[in-house]
């Protein structure tokens, strides 16, 4: 899956490909969910009309000026929420890191389990655990690649 936060996607490339063999209308939902400003400035140059269905605009080269205005300031509102997103996302995740809390799903070899004081935390998975000590042994006599041990663990059943 491609985030719309990355300019210069291979989908987002695919469509642009397809736009310039077939430039008919086209229906979106939102500015959001199309694209960034570097997939704007493209878009823009293909000179296609694009219906924006939720906001009740058409946008094409006889747009007024003022609704391309517009519509460059929604790709930049677009843009600050993604960029205020990440932000947030990236505050929360220390914050928890510097509480000793793990922020997402368990990594393998450990679960998701709800500690003392209430907070998600991650413990060993007692199933798992001689496996994967077993894993980290092999990796430190330096004899064994990933790909090997990976064969190896397989081999014993992880």
């Amino acid at each position: 899956m491609e985030t719309a936060k990355q300019a210069g996607r291979s989908s987002f490339g695919e469509i642009v490909d397809y736009l310039h063999k077939h430039p008919e209308a086209r229906l979106v939902e939102k500015t959001d969910r199309l694209y960034r400003i570097k997939d704007w400035v493209t878009l823009d140059e293909l000179d296609l009309e694009i219906h924006f269905v939720k906001e009740n605009i058409i946008l094409s080269a006889d747009s007024r000026s003022s609704e391309k205005f517009m519509h460059g300031i929604k790709v930049l509102m677009a843009k600050n929420y993604i960029d205020n997103l990440s932000e947030e996302t990236r505050k929360g995740m220390t914050e928890k890191a510097e509480q000793g809390i793990w922020s997402s799903y368990a990594p393998f070899g450990y679960r998701n389990v709800v500690g003392e004081n209430g907070k998600k935390i991650i413990k060993p998975d007692p199933e798992l655990a001689s496996g994967i000590r077993q894993m980290f042994e092999w990796y430190s006599t330096g004899r064994y690649s990933g790909r090997g041990i990976t064969k190896m663990a397989r081999t014993a059943g992880l």
